[in-house]
């Protein structure tokens, strides 16, 4: 694997900490009246710490585990918005889930850091995706890693709308 990929899933949760913390306090659960062009999900700032650690820990966790001891598994996706609601994210502490997230990455980062090129090339077939590599899924992560960034930033963008 790439050393600019690790370096990236190394960054993020301290890149997504610092962008949550640019948020208002009062604008942390806050949905815009329309959600045309959001990058990321439908969801507020506070749910999008919510979202990545979920996927983290139930989604890539899990991927990538199965991925290294199963023959070519089929790898769900996971329903963003049945888990928001389920999980309660606007109810969670902010803290709670960056920590959470934090702890969740680093678990990633130690189940990556040594594998072999026979490992990396080991393949699934990942739901909405198609058949990918272990190697693919782990650029995957990264890419949702981006994407949820920008969410966050198009949320900011929205906050600045002037007011009629």
């Amino acid at each position: 694997m790439n050393e600019f990929t690790l370096n990236a899933l190394a960054t993020f949760p301290d890149q997504l900490d610092a962008l949550f913390a640019t948020f208002p306090e009062h604008k942390k659960h806050w949905r815009p009246d329309n959600w045309d062009g959001i990058p990321s999900e439908s969801l507020t700032a506070l749910e999008q710490l919510c979202h990545v650690r979920d996927i983290e820990i139930d989604g890539y966790h899990v991927r990538i585990d199965r991925t290294l001891n199963e023959s070519h598994p089929l790898l769900i996706s996971l329903d963003t918005y049945r888990l928001r609601n389920e999980r309660h994210y606007e109810r969670t502490a902010a803290a709670d889930a960056i920590t959470a997230f934090r702890e969740a990455r680093l678990q990633t980062l130690a189940k990556i850091s040594s594998l072999s090129e026979k490992q990396w090339d080991r393949s699934a077939n990942f739901e909405g995706y198609g058949k990918v590599t272990l190697r693919g899924i782990v650029h995957y992560l990264a890419s949702h890693d981006q994407q949820h960034l920008a969410g966050m930033q198009w949320l900011l963008a929205k906050l600045h709308v002037p007011q009629a």
